[in-house]
């Protein structure tokens, strides 16, 4: 099914109204999940919707909420961001990182005890525009999703990185994957007929590798969100070792530096932690230098000889650059489960059909 954009985003901001968040908050987050569909991150997208309402009513995420400034200096912040919906408490620890490093040449940002943060890459992008690169270091507390290289039990979660580093023109550099060989929401869209996942990308409790979402899952109906602690398996991390390794390094920098918690076997709510740092590239005496390096070594890397010809070489945001065109022309593609869920969670929060049906009018030229 083709969705599109403007009635999408009418739906999901109504939604998330009637759950209590204020009208800013909703159309916050409808526009950040819009955007990962946007760009092809669907995991991240309005798959999330029925999830983040039930999250809402569980307490996990919670409407209305700000960041709280726990350690102030001029180039380091410690935030709470006390459970808040992670659309607005990541992009104030972002703005707090940007003006930071705008001062100082740098700026530390440690969040802990955040909602749900989404595509991280919104943060990498946002420090873009304002000309600074940035890195960003994520754990999930309370999300054991990931077996650990050698392992057929969990222990980590999908613990995403993402580094943005600036261009000068329209096509900058942002890098944004989780630590899993897919993100979990990618193997719920397979499990609610979307695009099947590779059929390595899970490991089953005896060791075998598997493709089958029942394996993360269990045997889910599918008549709401997946719930992975149904299943037995997990998902494995993407390049063996190194992407384990990684996923344990976000642990570390993002759950333990940070003081939101690590998973280390104890109980305690969902939340994300954040590493983010954020560097001027001003502030390195390159000159004009940085620039035109950037560009000419992107330059130079894109001009390899490509497999595919119609393709060719991409670096990391092409795909999504090229994505979100193709998605704001011609409607946003969801399962027609997804699309069910979604429309069954607005009836739950309150939506009449003839509000629903007003919602998802689209208008005329």
């Amino acid at each position: 099914m083709l969705i599109a954009v403007e009635p999408l985003d009418r739906l999901v901001r109504a939604i998330f109204r009637e759950k209590g968040c204020p009208e800013d908050e909703a159309a916050r987050i409808a526009r950040y999940l819009i955007k990962a569909n946007l760009t092809g991150h669907d995991s991240h997208g309005v798959i999330r919707v029925p999830l983040y309402v039930t999250w809402i009513e569980a307490g996990r995420m919670r409407p209305g909420q700000h960041v709280r400034v726990l350690v102030d200096t001029p180039v380091l912040a410690v935030l709470d961001g006390q459970f808040g919906m992670g659309q607005t408490v990541g992009p104030e620890a972002t703005r707090i990182g940007i003006a930071k490093a705008r001062e100082q040449g740098v700026g530390i940002i440690a969040l802990r005890d955040a909602g749900h943060l989404g595509r991280i890459g919104d943060f990498a992008e946002m420090a873009i525009e304002a000309g600074l690169v940035s890195i960003h270091f994520v754990n999930v507390f309370g999300s054991l999703l990931v077996a650990p290289f050698g392992a057929a039990s969990r222990r980590l979660s999908t613990n995403p990185v993402a580094i943005g580093v600036p261009t000068g023109d329209d096509a900058p550099f942002v890098l944004d994957f989780a630590t899993s060989y897919v993100a979990e929401g990618k193997v719920a869209v397979a499990h609610q007929g979307g695009k099947p996942i590779p059929d390595t990308a899970l490991v089953d409790e005896a060791g075998n590798l598997s493709g089958d979402p029942r394996t993360l899952y269990g045997e889910d109906a599918g008549q709401a969100y997946p719930d992975p602690t149904r299943g037995k398996g997990a998902l494995r991390p993407f390049g063996e070792h190194k992407g384990s390794g990684l996923a344990l390094a976000c642990e570390l920098l993002a759950g333990a530096l940070t003081g939101s918690g690590v998973n280390a076997g104890r109980p305690g709510p969902f939340h994300n932690g954040m590493l983010s740092i954020f560097l001027d590239p001003a502030r390195f005496d390159t000159g004009d230098r940085f620039l035109a390096d950037v560009r000419a070594f992107i330059a130079w890397v894109k001009s390899a000889k490509p497999v595919d010809p119609v393709e060719g070489v991409l670096i990391p945001g092409d795909k999504e650059r090229r994505t979100e065109a193709e998605r704001r022309a011609g409607g946003i593609p969801l399962a027609a489960d997804s699309w069910r869920l979604i429309l069954d969670t607005a009836r739950k929060v309150g939506l009449s059909d003839g509000e629903i049906a007003e919602l998802l009018e689209e208008e005329g030229p």
